[in-house]
C-alpha cells in the first residue's frame, strides 16, 4: 500500500518526525507510555493497524501508566478552556440543565474521592443525564473493576481521536 492510498492524516502522521508525531499522539492521550509504543509501532499501513496497536498499548498500561493518561482529562460537565476536543466530546453537558450540572459536580467529587481521580467516560454521543446515570452506576464498583472500566473507557476515547487524526485534511 503507498502513502497515497492512505488516509490523508495517517500517510501525514507516518511522515512526522517523531517529537511532532509524539506530540500528536499526546493530544489524544496524555500516557507517554501509550504514545511511545505507538511511535515505536510506525510507520503504519492502514488505519485499522494503527487502532489495533492503540487497543495493545491500552491493555498494557500500568496503573500508573493509567493514571498519567486520566490526568490528561478534565471532570464531566467541565471542558478544558480552549480545547475544541474536550468541548465537542462532552457536547452532552452544554446544554444540561443547571440542576444537572451541579449534580454532575457533586458526583464527580465524590467519584473522586473514592477512586482519587476524575469520573472517566467515553461522552461522544452520550447526553448529560447518560453520563450522570453512569456515574451513579459505577461509584459503587470496586476499585479494580473501575480502573478496568477506566481502561475500556480511554481505549473508546484513544480511537475517536485517533480517528479523527487519521481523516484529517491537510
Amino acid at each position: 500500500m503507498t502513502s497515497t492510498s492512505l488516509p490523508p492524516g495517517l500517510a501525514r502522521f507516518n511522515e512526522l518526525e517523531e517529537s511532532a508525531a509524539s506530540a500528536a499522539l499526546h493530544e489524544a492521550c496524555a500516557s507517554t507510555a501509550w504514545a511511545g509504543r505507538l511511535l515505536a509501532a510506525r510507520p503504519y499501513a492502514t488505519a485499522d493497524a494503527l487502532y489495533a496497536a492503540s487497543d495493545a498499548a491500552m491493555a498494557a498500561l500500568t496503573a500508573r501508566d493509567l493514571a498519567e493518561a486520566m490526568a490528561g482529562h478534565p471532570p464531566i460537565g467541565r471542558p478544558k478552556p480552549g480545547d475544541p476536543a474536550s468541548a465537542r466530546e462532552q457536547r452532552g453537558m452544554a446544554g444540561a440543565s443547571d440542576e444537572l450540572k451541579a449534580e454532575m459536580l457533586e458526583l464527580n467529587l465524590a467519584y473522586q474521592e473514592r477512586f482519587g481521580h476524575v469520573f472517566l467516560i467515553c461522552a461522544t454521543g452520550r447526553t448529560g443525564e447518560q453520563m450522570r446515570d453512569a456515574v451513579k452506576e459505577r461509584i459503587g464498583n470496586a476499585p479494580e473493576q473501575e480502573r478496568e472500566i477506566v481502561r475500556t473507557e480511554l481505549g473508546k476515547i484513544n480511537r475517536i481521536r485517533l480517528a479523527r487524526l487519521v481523516e484529517e485534511e491537510a
